[in-house]
């Protein structure tokens, strides 16, 4: 009978004949009078004409009222956390930027018949949207949904066809800004909860920090319910940054009900009864005891202790003030600066100047923390000590490493051959050390745990600021930095100098997976199918379900942690060959039509059958590139789902090609090509090792274009400086035409472009971006029938055209056996060497000289094949140097082989003979 009536007063909460039943014997406590409110202030998202689903933490899909930064609506980051935590606000961003005139179009999720919404239902359960019940996939806690869904892949231009939907920013539905605060845990369903998060998502990432500060002192002493003023939250929230920690006072004053909380809170041995009360209990006996024996002396103590703790908190507040105000001076300062460099750019690209290289990865903390040897990843960038070959360039490097004599006295042979390189003549070998400055920062061993990026460092050593000072002293400088981090703009306000790239925030914005895509839809460039923003396991579900139900000859999916490099934050998985109702799916669609099919029964249960599929397919299947640090799906994809990610298609072909595309947005706002390669990929085909250069695998006026687009979106936005775009080009198995999809976007100085500037340094050649053509100089034979020529009346002939293998990613465990002198010495003996009169051969890049098991290698020369081939030979010339019979050592010079072989389309046992068969270059070819 109670049962019934509880039931009773759950359908009806306004009837008070209902709740004038209810009474409990042993609770006194009545219900109170629930007010009918307005339904719809609920913040969702548009996944189709009319349908929308809500997504708890997710940031709503249009442009904030209150956001300094021009963000337009595919610009706003989905999920929990943007910016890693970071407010999107740019002070400095005050131009209004246009809306690009193409975005993604929502294509509607699949709605079920009426006759078939019982059996939907019945697989799925339903969920009320704008045009009946849509069927969600089988899952937990709530239904995100994916913000887009994209066309078949045969034409993923389609995409851009039409303008996304934005809702109406002129309503404000949301009218209850409260938020119940039950047991230490935030409603996320109510009103006000959704209210805060659509009308702030500028200030979202401090919001969600702020609240679960105030979840853990709720819970730690037991309060059953609060109630949250949603308008002062967004007001005291937005002033702290997100990893600050408010204070008990900072708390308690968005709290409604503020008295009866900090009531609860001042209770004695209230703590006890919270979350861990057990172990603060344990640990406060013995305090106890030693204060009993204090007697009246316990009151002085605990007097003191309170002074303490009050000075104690204004310290932390002056010092966290004092932090924000820098902050915000160093972003002024960066964007008058840059005001600056831009107004005088034309003169000082011209003039005598000094470039500061920092090659500093300043990635997010939890990022640089899975960076194995985080120091030398910083220092594989060696060659932009080449800017010298402006003869108005000195540099300054920036050197996260100690480097030995020996290895000093390296570069500056090898940057002394300038001269050389240009008469042909070994002897006209310069000394240059007063043109560059290779320094150190003495606090780069003071910091071991902390992970920091080499701009963190170089902030916090004052010798080596102080040096920079005095070298930069009277002459026009900038600085050219790595991954952009806030310290860089403390360090350039330190130096007064402009710095050439992005703000940190912006950057942060575009760099992840999700942020290029945003990129590229609005640049208009095709891209694989796919979708981004992804933070929940029923959206992941949802959007792969759809994705594989539309692009069926897709064998290959891969999903992207947004914020990872390199491939770490990549896995694969093979749906279709384990998807064992595809063949039930092949057979239904081929009995319809492509119009029939989109709109029969069949295809809505074949979507069921997939998602009914996917969460053991996924779980048995699927392969994370990186199997150190991701062994298990469910590890991966913890990973993926608090960072945010993207699920993306593997071109479906037998010949794929991957290359990668440097550009630079002057200050002026020109956006020039500065170089292009075809990756090597000697550890899987998701992870590069190298590349070819320039690149030969796209018709440059094509690359051009498709560049020119997404340099002058990023310009939009607000990049500036050097930044990369990789793309896949593949031949379509059916149409056999030419498809080149745009996949990554990395808005910092690559190591591609370090390669390049050596490459032309070592060769004094010229890389013509827009053809696509490394013009070489003379060598000796064409040097003589210049000279032959221009004695005569005919003009001098031009030089040829000349290609280029590099890689900064060479590993080796017995490169740490042998010393560099010897190991060059040896080398030269076997033939390993650079001819400076023919401007032909190998030069290495040396990068530490502590471990020693790295290093980098270009190979030049006039024909692609031979290059390649060249540069096989050397890494088996090195490997027998190096290794014994019984000790081979790690190293990944084998799969840069097989990777090469491949390359030139030629098998093992014809190709690679080197005279002499050594006994891992016999296991080698056998593999």
């Amino acid at each position: 009978q109670q049962v019934e009536v509880d039931v009773k007063i759950m359908l009806d909460p306004e009837n008070t004949d209902n709740k004038a039943g209810l009474k409990h014997p042993n609770n006194e406590t009545r219900l109170p009078l629930i007010t009918k409110k307005k339904s719809a202030p609920m913040c969702s998202q548009k996944i189709g004409k009319g349908h929308t689903v809500t997504s708890p933490w997710a940031l709503p899909a249009f442009r904030s009222l209150d956001s300094a930064l021009p963000l337009v609506g595919e610009d706003i980051p989905q999920g929990p956390l943007s910016l890693t935590g970071q407010r999107l606000t740019l002070p400095a961003a005050k131009r209004t930027l246009p809306v690009p005139p193409l975005v993604s179009k929502a294509a509607p999720f699949p709605e079920f018949p009426r006759q078939h919404k019982k059996s939907a239902a019945a697989i799925y359960g339903t969920y009320s949207s704008g045009k009946g019940n849509i069927a969600p996939l089988p899952s937990s806690n709530s239904v995100v949904s994916t913000r887009k869904s994209k066309p078949e892949w045969t034409y993923p231009a389609q995409q851009l066809e039409s303008e996304v939907h934005i809702p109406s920013q002129t309503q404000d539905p949301c009218l209850d800004w409260d938020i119940a605060v039950h047991h230490g845990t935030v409603d996320q369903k109510a009103p006000g909860f959704l209210a805060l998060q659509q009308r702030h998502h500028s200030s979202w990432g401090s919001i969600v920090g702020f609240l679960e500060h105030t979840e853990k002192l709720l819970k730690d002493h037991a309060v059953p319910l609060a109630t949250i003023n949603g308008q002062k939250l967004a007001q005291i929230a937005s002033d702290f940054d997100f990893n600050e920690n408010p204070t008990k006072s900072d708390i308690l004053s968005v709290i409604k009900n503020q008295s009866a909380v900090e009531k609860i809170l001042n209770r004695p041995g209230q703590r006890r009864r919270g979350r861990g009360g057990t172990a603060v209990a344990a640990a406060e006996i013995p305090r106890r005891c030693h204060g009993a024996a204090l007697g009246s002396g316990q009151q002085q103590w605990a007097a003191g202790v309170l002074g303490a703790s009050w000075r104690s908190w204004h310290h932390l507040a002056r010092v966290r003030n004092a932090l924000r105000e820098a902050r915000h001076r160093h972003l002024e300062n960066f964007y008058s600066r840059a005001k600056h460099l831009a107004a005088n750019w034309n003169r000082i690209r011209t003039s005598r100047r000094t470039i500061i290289h920092i090659p500093s990865l300043g990635y997010s903390q939890r990022i640089r923390e899975h960076i194995p040897d985080l120091a030398l990843q910083q220092n594989l960038q060696m060659g932009r000590l080449c800017d010298i070959l402006d003869a108005n360039v000195d540099v300054i490097y920036i050197c996260p490493l100690a480097l030995s004599e020996e290895l000093l006295q390296y570069y500056n042979k090898l940057l002394g051959l300038q001269a050389a390189v240009r008469s042909g003549n070994p002897e006209d070998m310069a000394d240059l050390q007063d043109r560059f400055k290779i320094l150190t920062p003495e606090a780069i061993n003071s910091f071991p745990e902390h992970h920091m990026c080499l701009a963190t460092v170089l902030k916090y050593s004052p010798r080596t600021i102080q040096r920079l000072q005095v070298l930069i002293q009277s002459k026009d400088a900038y600085m050219v930095g790595g991954v952009p981090h806030q310290d860089d703009l403390a360090v350039a306000d330190v130096l007064q100098v402009p710095l050439l790239g992005s703000e940190p925030a912006v950057a942060q914005l575009y760099s992840t997976k999700s942020g290029s895509k945003r990129i590229f839809a609005s640049a208009g460039v095709q891209t694989p199918p796919g979708q981004w923003d992804i933070h929940s396991r029923e959206q992941l579900f949802r959007a792969l379900s759809q994705l594989v139900l539309d692009n069926m000859e897709v064998q290959r999916w891969l999903f992207k942690v947004d914020d990872e490099r390199g491939g770490n934050g990549t896995a694969y998985c093979d749906v279709i060959s384990h998807l064992e109702c595809y063949h039930w799916i092949q057979k239904e669609w081929q009995r319809h039509s492509p119009e029939v099919w989109s709109k029969s029964q069949a295809r809505e249960l074949a979507l069921v059958k997939i998602s009914q599929e996917l969460p053991g397919l996924l779980a048995q299947h699927v392969q994370p590139v990186n199997e150190k640090r991701f062994p298990t799906w469910e590890k991966f994809l913890q990973t993926f789902l608090s960072q945010g990610g993207v699920i993306e298609a593997f071109p479906f072909s037998a010949s794929i090609t991957n290359l990668t595309v440097d550009l630079l947005i002057e200050p002026t706002g020109e956006v020039t090509m500065v170089s292009s390669g075809d990756q090597l990929h000697a550890e899987g085909p998701l992870r590069s090792s190298g590349t070819t250069i320039p690149q030969r695998s796209v018709d440059p006026a094509v690359l051009n274009s498709l560049c020119s687009k997404i340099g002058e979106v990023c310009k939009c936005k607000g990049v500036l400086g050097y930044f990369s775009v990789d793309f896949v080009a593949f031949t379509h198995p059916r149409t056999r035409e030419r498809q080149v999809w745009a996949t990554d976007l990395d808005l910092c100085y690559s190591d591609q472009l370090a390669l390049t500037q050596l490459l032309l340094y070592v060769t004094d050649g010229n890389l013509d971006c827009g053809s696509s053509c490394l013009q070489g100089p003379l060598g000796s034979k064409e040097s003589r029938s210049q000279r032959i020529q221009h004695e005569g009346t005919k003009p001098p002939a031009p030089s040829s055209p000349w290609c280029a293998v590099a890689s900064s990613q060479l590993r080796h465990s017995s490169l740490s056996g042998i010393s560099y002198n010897l190991l060059l010495h040896t080398c030269k003996a076997r033939g390993v060497g650079f001819d400076l009169q023919e401007k032909q051969g190998t030069v290495f890049v040396l990068y530490e000289d502590q471990e020693r098991h790295r290093l980098g290698m270009i190979t030049i020369g006039e024909d692609l094949q031979g290059v390649l081939l060249t540069f096989a030979r050397n890494l088996f010339i090195i490997h027998q140097e190096i290794s014994a019979p019984n000790m081979q050592g790690e190293t990944n010079f084998k799969m840069a082989i097989r990777d090469i072989e491949a390359i030139l389309g030629v098998t093992a046992e014809n190709k690679l003979k080197l005279g002499e068969e050594q006994p891992w270059e016999a296991d080698a070819l056998k593999e």
